[in-house]
């Protein structure tokens, strides 16, 4: 990990060692992507090479061609000079522009080459981070990742480095051809990089940050626009929309404010080169003029070098450009960096223990758990739950059903002791393993676009047809489905909302009973239904939960009857442990809780 995690890029005041901290890991990234295109990228600047001193050699081209080939015409009728030039620069002409054709078809296989190989790490690596990490880190940035941040990179390499290699070599090439045809003019030119180093330098200096912010301000209006899209029956609900309205317009004003003063750095530096370029070209020609009245330098020369000089600046206003779009990328990668060095708090095992027949039996051995060290959950905790057991969870808000469930699930790590499945530690055993054993079914019923059976193969997705059908009948879905337009061939639409809450909750339940876990955890996965739905959803209960190990979180104590065993927890700490009756016949918290639900239904 580098030093800078994903919540410190949003800082501003980033140190020195920071911001080398985040260039270091950029670079990092930069080159792993390169390395597999090493000799596509050796080809293309070689063809870039060539292309570039085809197009220098048209002034040198054009001085031989007034120096030599037209005396030669005027003074002994000797065309071939003159011919041999015209033809040399037709030839370089055309062999720069086929070789820029190339160069320009070869650095978009580069480019589009790097942009795919980006998007697939950052989709695959956020899916493979832990639940701890999208917790924390909200939809709105990983949009950001994908979106704004990766389009800056495509930016960069569309064009930006077209503008820089041949930009680069174009400078180089005619410094060379400068000093050949005429040193004086070329220690002119010179000397002309010293104020060109410095405004470089300033613009820098100054840019970086700007950009930096740039991207900063970028994220936070993607992140709201995406927070209020998704809660915007909230949004509607709490007639948040004036807020909303407010909140979105400070974070535009300061997404403007950042641009326009990039926009003001630019204002002064692209004058700045051509000021530089006007006041050395007047100088060049001065001292050639004079030089070429006392014949120090041949006329056709003087042309040359005055071409050149005026074409040395205007790669340098062109990589002022290639600046912006560098600066902005290179904010986006580093950005993009954090996300892909994140490291999955939860890690795979290095040799894990194949599970060949789980049989069910939770145990937890000594457990702590603790979000933060301020923070603790589960101070010291011990559970055994027999195979084919269903329990019941229950407990006020905060006591820790929930983190029992993700530590089952292996959604967290405990912080000290083990979750273990029929003795073995959790962290031991392969994901597939794990995943196969141990199905949640949460109260958010979460169905993906698609028909509904797909959403019901999710749990298998080798499953049959027949195999599908049969998971729906025995959750008692069957029917409702065949009631839809196009039956178990209905799209769901988006996130389910073709179907009601209850509908979608037994769609949930087949994709749980066809995946076959022996542990079967349902976290509040009746909590959003009413009265109709949840009496539906609790004749499939009966199917589901059979001949497997079910722990149930539940608020409404109808659901509880079902289990073999109550588990009342109070700020992580087993309060209460019996049967169902045995708990609702004495005085404790579940009776208490019993008989005020009972009072509620009269």
């Amino acid at each position: 990990m580098s030093v800078v995690g994903v919540e410190g890029e949003e800082r501003q005041d980033l140190s020195a060692e920071e911001s080398k901290q985040l260039r270091e890991r950029s670079t990092r990234l930069l080159g792993s992507l390169l390395a597999p295109l090493r000799g596509t990228v050796v080809l293309t600047v070689a063809i870039v090479v060539v292309s570039t001193l085809a197009q220098v050699a048209g002034p040198a081209l054009i001085a031989y061609g007034i120096d030599v080939g037209l005396p030669a015409l005027l003074k002994q009728q000797d065309w071939m000079p003159l011919s041999l030039t015209v033809v040399a620069y037709l030839v370089a002409a055309v062999i720069g522009a086929a070789l820029i054709a190339w160069y320009t078809v070869m650095s978009a296989r580069i480019s589009q080459a790097i942009l795919f190989d980006l998007r697939k790490r950052v989709f695959l690596h956020t899916q493979r981070l832990s639940l701890e990490f999208h917790e924390s880190y909200t939809s709105g940035r990983i949009i950001a990742r994908q979106t704004s941040d990766l389009d800056s990179i495509r930016e960069l390499l569309d064009s930006g480095i077209n503008q820089l290699i041949q930009g680069l070599l174009y400078m180089v090439f005619i410094a060379i051809a400068m000093f050949s045809l005429d040193w004086v003019s070329g220690v002119v030119l010179f000397v002309s990089l010293v104020p060109l180093y410095f405004l470089s330098r300033w613009f820098q200096t100054r840019s970086q940050k700007l950009f930096r912010l740039s991207r900063v301000a970028s994220a936070r209006l993607i992140v709201h626009f995406v927070e209020t899209m998704t809660g915007i029956r909230a949004v509607k609900a709490f007639r948040k929309e004036k807020r909303n309205e407010r909140e979105f317009g400070e974070l535009v004003e300061d997404y403007r404010d950042v641009n326009g003063k990039v926009i003001q750095l630019f204002g002064i530096f692209d004058p700045g080169l051509v000021l530089i370029g006007n006041v050395t070209l007047a100088v060049v020609l001065l001292i050639g003029g004079l030089r070429v009245a006392s014949g120090g330098i041949e006329i056709g020369a003087l042309l040359a070098v005055l071409l050149y000089t005026r074409q040395f600046f205007a790669p340098a206003e062109e990589m002022a450009m290639f600046y912006n779009s560098y600066q902005s990328a290179a904010a986006a990668l580093e950005k993009i960096s954090g996300v892909l060095e994140e490291q999955p708090s939860v890690p795979d095992p290095t040799r894990p223990i194949d599970l060949w027949k789980a049989k069910g039996r939770i145990t937890f051995d000594a457990v702590r758990f603790e979000y933060t060290e301020d923070r603790v959950v589960l101070p010291t905790f011990d559970l055994e739950i027999p195979a084919g057991q269903t329990i019941a969870l229950v407990g006020s808000t905060g006591a820790g059903k929930s983190t029992l469930a993700k530590l089952i699930s292996r959604f967290y790590d405990p912080s000290n002791g083990s979750v273990l499945l029929d003795g073995i530690d959790l962290r031991r055993l392969h994901p597939k393993d794990l995943r196969r054993a141990i199905v949640m079914v949460t109260q958010e019923a979460y169905l993906f676009s698609g028909t509904v059976a797909d959403n019901i193969a999710l749990g298998k997705p080798e499953a049959s047809r027949e195999e599908i059908v049969a998971a729906a009948k025995a959750v008692g879905a069957h029917e409702f489905i065949q009631s839809l337009p196009n039956g178990y061939d209905t799209d769901v639409n988006k996130r389910g909302g073709r179907v009601s809450a209850g509908q979608r909750q037994l769609l949930s339940f087949a994709r749980a009973f066809i995946a076959d876990p022996v542990v079967l955890i349902l976290d509040e996965a009746t909590a959003s239904l009413d009265i109709p739905s949840e009496r539906l959803v609790q004749e499939g209960l009966q199917t589901l939960l059979a001949d497997r190990t079910a722990i149930i979180i539940a608020h409404r104590l109808s659901t509880v009857a079902i289990a073999d065993r109550v588990l009342v927890m109070e700020h992580g700490v087993l309060v209460e442990d019996g049967t169902p009756a045995d708990l609702i016949a004495g005085t404790g918290r579940f009776a208490q809780l019993h008989a005020a639900w009972r009072d509620s239904l009269v």
